[in-house]
């Protein structure tokens, strides 16, 4: 049976082809020891696999993710859908060779309406209901293509609403109303209410990030820059970490700067 499946430390930087250059980076700092957030990487051949399945996922992936879903459980000492200590993730993209915003990611994968309320209280209610609008808006986008401007137009609405300037004007009220008026965005624009259970939202996260090899700036991408369709992209699924907590928390990513010429 094939290996589909890498716990961060597994692999290394010898496996990049395989694990792309996101899994293979996030491995070798796990076995350097550096204090990164704990995951796991679906293989680049997975996703080549799944799409060759017509988009369902091959055998042996089934177990494979269950077993690392348990492994990630028992390192960051939380349970994923659970309502008592939750354990939200970030669902990414990563090919062995870089293409920087051309496929998906979904930030704050595992919320839902009860998880939230138990969020508010251990974090604050003003970060949780932000955290869950911003998964709302992700997950319709990515994994239900809905437009997201029409999430942009409800915030700016509620802002001129309030009288506010800036997203970060909008009080805990005004992201709690917000959170639920995007709830019903999503149930207008697909006629389904939004997925409550957590491993329904994670395996159509990892789909929709699987699809986006396929998507059209990537595939546009890839020709620009003469890059192979058939290496796919592998997916990493990791603890959430968040920037947004406090005026002492941050995240970001690496800008490449090209030299200055004159």
């Amino acid at each position: 049976m094939s290996k589909w499946v890498y716990y961060f430390g597994d692999g290394g930087k010898e496996l990049k082809n395989l694990l792309g250059g996101k899994g293979a980076n996030l491995s070798e700092m796990t076995k350097l020891g550096l204090p990164i957030p704990t995951g796991f990487t679906i293989t680049c051949e997975c996703c080549i696999e799944y799409q060759n399945l017509g988009n369902k996922w091959p055998a042996g992936l089934r177990q494979q993710f269950d077993k690392n879903i348990k492994e990630l459980e028992k390192v960051s000492g939380k349970t994923f859908g659970s309502a008592t200590n939750p354990l939200l993730l970030s669902v990414r993209s990563g090919s062995r060779i870089s293409m920087p915003g051309m496929m998906d990611t979904v930030l704050n994968l595992g919320l839902n309406e009860t998880i939230v309320k138990l969020f508010a209280k251990a974090k604050g209610e003003r970060f949780a209901y932000d955290a869950y609008r911003r998964f709302i808006t992700m997950f319709s986008d990515v994994v239900m293509n809905i437009d997201r401007m029409k999430f942009e137009h409800a915030m700016d609405a509620m802002k001129e609403k309030r009288g506010h300037k800036s997203d970060t004007d909008l009080t805990a009220a005004d992201l709690k109303e917000l959170s639920a008026i995007f709830l019903k965005i999503y149930t207008k624009e697909t006629g389904e209410d939004f997925p409550q259970d957590a491993y329904a939202q994670l395996e159509r996260s990892v789909n929709a990030v699987f699809d986006s090899w396929n998507n059209d700036r990537a595939v546009r991408y890839r020709v620009m820059n003469r890059i192979p369709h058939d290496i796919g992209t592998a997916v990493n699924v990791q603890e959430m970490v968040f920037g947004n907590m406090g005026d002492d928390c941050a995240t970001g990513v690496r800008l490449h700067q090209e030299p200055l010429h004159r």
